[in-house]
């Protein structure tokens, strides 16, 4: 089932709606949706990770030399296996070469051996390999990259294999030798760049060494090299991805300085509380007092930039009344909120309150600083204040009932939505979130009625229609959604500036319902020329280039949604997909001929599921 929106933050759930629809018709997909892992966003990329495990793969056995495998043997020392887990599976080969041969080689200067004819010093290296094998699964981890050093040396022509096995031996040593490893890899891949054991080693090192894009880059490269049946290179992906994701968002949120969001996401967030009449000035009104009305006014507007410097001017120019001063530091509050600043939303909201104990506005919206904080205890305690200052405020209710929906108890949310509309009809979202909560149960004939109901009390409103078109794209009723969008869009035609949602649910519905991407393209673009910053606009052109192999746009929108993020979760999902689009554009660039190849690998993918 499809995310259907609280009223206060309808670009989210559009967002997750496309990325629920990718996950569910992977065969529509191109390579980069199956080359991107991502964990916890609704969408899943590996789409063969229901497939065993490669049993192949271009590691130092299989097509390089055709031997048997000694990753199975325990080691003969510790009682612990030398595997992948701890570096390399490593061959155990017993060429025939006369032990003098390696004990010739030893007393042999450089020059000596270099006059060898190349046969001979082949077959010695190999021994030396070999050897080293052995030392390696003894566990003689410096002792077996000392005999993979002299097979380098003594080798006619260089081998991949010696430099992967010798860098498997400085991943397990004691501190691992992290650096020396990216070297090792780096010599191997130089000689065989689809080396795909050499890539993973390389990777591990560089996660090891803090350097996560290098690793995700790697993770990647190997994930679609062994054509994402190497389950554990998959988990490695997802695991490297979320870990850079997190990390640089949170650098980011303490970095950047705080800015609105998009117009569609405050004029949603202020929809969500009934509009109250202005403060009554005081019959000789400081210039502070003038500013806040001048502010309020500018908010009536929806000229939110100006809203947001005349209440910061108001408070400091001083507001002589309490009522006033409550209401602007409400104010100035919901605004810190919106731009993320959540601790200084939260000292203005609560010194809002200590200034009108009655102001159960500010406490409703201290409830909604207390979830994103994480604190559903104390958001139900300050509701809890709210309604024993004013049990009559519907206010109160309705956003009670909002958290109540966000913690999935959809049965308590419909009571409180219900006592909302009670007290005040006019409401329209208490109505909408009535049929959402509804649906959300299963009562489905409820919720349409409901709605049939809403769309009755408010014929000059677009939210039933583009909530109801919701609903009904949920359910595949594709036209009747589209309807649904278009009678949204002709009502907020008649506003300044409109809401655009209903755009972006037209153009997803299209695509939905005919794969029609130039017509969801044409939508999301057209929100965009309204509302530049719309998130949700950007998300959806993201994830429909994404569908169409096209890399380099896809990534330019995952950036773009990553500058427009509001909260840390939203900004670790935009570069959850930045990163994992940026590791694939590195591979096709690293690897022009499997990328070009990368379309009938996903094919062969989606045939085999």
């Amino acid at each position: 089932m499809a995310s259907v929106p609280v009223p206060e933050n309808p670009s989210s759930s559009i967002v997750e709606r496309v990325t629920d629809f990718v996950s569910e018709h992977k065969k529509t997909i191109a390579i980069a949706a199956a080359a991107v892992a991502v964990a916890g966003v609704g969408v899943a990329y590996y789409a063969s990770s229901s497939k065993p495990p490669s049993s192949g793969g271009a590691g130092e056995t299989g097509k390089r030399e055709k031997k048997k495998k000694t990753g199975s043997r325990g080691a003969k020392k510790g009682g612990k296996k030398a595997s992948d887990a701890d570096g390399p599976i490593l061959e155990e080969r017993k060429p025939k070469v006369e032990e003098s041969k390696e004990e010739d080689y030893d007393k042999l200067s450089s020059e000596e051996i270099a006059a060898l004819p190349a046969e001979e010093r082949s077959k010695v290296a190999t021994s030396l390999k070999a050897r080293g094998n052995t030392a390696y699964q003894e566990r003689d981890f410096a002792g077996a990259a000392d005999l993979y050093t002299r097979a380098i040396q003594v080798s006619p022509t260089p081998e991949p294999v010696f430099y992967s096995n010798r860098a498997a031996c400085y991943v397990n040593m004691s501190p691992p030798q992290l650096e020396k490893v990216v070297e090792d890899c780096n010599a191997a891949l130089a000689l065989d760049p689809k080396y795909v054991k050499a890539i993973n080693r390389r990777a591990m090192a560089h996660e090891g060494l803090g350097q996560l894009q290098e690793s995700l880059r790697d993770f990647t490269a190997a994930a679609i090299l062994d054509r994402f049946q190497n389950q554990t290179t998959a988990n490695a992906v997802e695991r490297v991805l979320k870990a850079l994701s997190t990390d640089k968002a949170e650098k980011i949120m303490k970095e950047r300085e705080p800015r609105l969001p998009s117009f569609t996401f405050i004029s949603a967030y202020f929809a969500a509380f009934r509009p109250r009449p202005h403060p009554t000035l005081p019959e000789n009104p400081s210039q502070g007092d003038r500013t806040l009305l001048l502010a309020l006014e500018a908010l009536d507007a929806a000229d939110y930039a100006h809203a947001v410097t005349l209440i910061n001017e108001s408070l400091e120019q001083g507001i002589s009344f309490d009522q006033g001063r409550a209401e602007a530091l409400n104010l100035r509050g919901t605004f810190k909120f919106l731009m993320g600043e959540i601790a200084g939303a939260k000292a203005d909201l609560e010194e809002s309150v200590k200034v009108d104990p009655t102001f159960t506005q500010s406490l409703v919206k201290i409830a909604s600083v207390h979830m994103e904080q994480g604190d559903p205890k104390a958001a139900f305690d300050a509701f809890t204040q709210a309604e024993n200052i004013n049990p009559k405020d519907p206010d109160v209710w309705y956003h009670r009932g909002q958290v109540l929906f966000i913690m999935n108890e959809f049965k308590d949310a419909a009571a409180n939505y219900t006592a909302s509309s009670e007290l005040d009809e006019a409401f329209v979202f208490s109505h909408i979130q009535l049929a959402v909560a509804q649906y959300k149960m299963g009562e489905l004939a409820k919720s349409m009625a409901t709605f049939r109901k809403t769309l009755r009390l408010f014929p000059n409103k677009s939210e039933p229609s583009n909530y109801y078109g919701e609903l009904l794209l949920d359910q595949g009723r594709f036209e009747d959604a589209v309807e649904k969008f278009d009678k949204a869009i002709e009502v907020e035609k008649t506003k300044t500036p409109p809401n655009v949602l209903p755009l972006v649910n037209r153009g997803l519905a299209l695509y939905q319902w005919k794969q029609d991407i130039g017509a969801a393209e044409r939508c999301c673009n057209e929100a965009l020329r309204i509302d530049p910053e719309c998130e949700a606009a950007v998300a959806t052109l993201a994830q429909l280039s994404l569908q169409q192999n096209k890399i380099t746009e896809a990534m330019k929108m995952f950036e773009r949604q990553a500058e427009l993020a509001r909260s840390e979760p939203e900004l670790v999902n935009a570069l959850t997909y930045q990163y994992a689009t940026s590791a694939q554009i590195d591979f096709t660039k690293t690897y022009p001929d499997t990328a070009a190849q990368l379309g009938a690998i996903a094919q062969g993918m989606m045939a085999g599921q």
